[in-house]
């Protein structure tokens, strides 16, 4: 199959009513290489000028931290970035057999990288909640977590919501809506709460016949880790399965660390002016 290329130009601008001192800034903007996707060209400035160093985190994502060194009235970071995704709009996930039916056991090994990836927090009503999926003694793994999937949309609407952070996922079942990160977090929690590995993903998605939601957008999404087929993608927002139109930046065990920019300032609040991202996602045609 011929790989998608795309390009990404995603722009954050911070406006201030004076000149104020900033902070480090970590950036997760670049993407790793994967069976699925190849990243062909990367570009990154900053205005003011930044000194820009890398280093991967724990997950070993790709982590930029920009460093300023005079006092200013704005802040534009951007990032372009072209990949060539060879994600499967209908992909086949090898599991092993002694997984694909729940409950199953990991390994020891696997036990013990997924670690906190595994741990739910104690919450009786996303238990109930998840627990409701399972069919019986002897339940389909794989159709467990789609129908989990499914379900997220049943229970919380998807809503736009520009405050910070992410809700808890009883607090999404509470409210019944979120934003795409919410149901994220939702999804998360509930396959957590079944005793499976699930970790965040940060990124953008990229869908032409998207017109009312998530369109040219960051986005939010889960990956579940299943024996043989490893990490598989589940978008709640959406309710599919597979990373085909997706374009992943980061990984971690909950969305707040994985945020695409993430800083601060000397000053107030009242300093600040407000906040804006700009996303544009593009196919790249190939010439005949």
């Amino acid at each position: 199959m011929a790989p998608s290329t795309f390009e990404i130009v995603h722009q954050t601008t911070y406006r201030f009513v004076r000149p104020v001192a900033l902070h480090p800034h970590r950036l997760m903007l670049r993407t790793r290489d994967s069976h699925e996707l190849s990243v062909l060209d990367f570009q990154l400035s900053c205005a003011p000028t930044a000194d820009v160093t890398w280093s991967q985190d724990v997950f070993g994502n790709l982590c930029a931290v920009a460093r300023f060194a005079l006092p200013s009235e704005s802040l534009v970071i951007e990032s372009r970035l072209t990949v060539a995704s060879r994600a499967q709009a209908w992909p086949v996930f090898p599991i092993t057999p002694a997984a694909q039916t729940y409950p199953f056991a990991y390994s020891d090994d696997e036990a013990a990288d997924l670690g906190a990836l595994r741990l739910p927090q104690p919450d009786p009503e996303v238990a109930r909640w998840a627990h409701g999926f399972v069919a019986g003694p002897a339940t389909d793994t794989l159709s467990l977590l789609k129908d989990l999937n499914a379900g997220v949309l049943a229970a919380a609407t998807y809503r736009v919501r520009d405050e910070e952070g992410v809700q808890s996922a009883g607090e999404t079942l509470r409210l019944a809506s979120g934003s795409c990160r919410d149901l994220a977090a939702l999804f998360i929690e509930a396959v957590r709460q079944l005793g499976l590995g699930a970790r965040a993903v940060s990124g953008y998605l990229f869908d032409p016949d998207q017109t009312d939601r998530q369109a040219d957008t960051t986005h939010a999404w889960a990956e579940v880790y299943l024996p043989g087929a490893g990490w598989i993608t589940f978008d709640p927002t959406h309710n599919r399965i597979g990373a085909a139109g997706l374009i992943p930046l980061a990984v971690g065990r909950s969305n707040g660390q994985i945020m695409p920019v993430a800083g601060s300032y000397a000053g107030s609040a009242a300093d600040a002016l407000g906040m804006a991202v700009s996303v544009r996602i593009a196919p790249v045609i190939s010439a005949p």
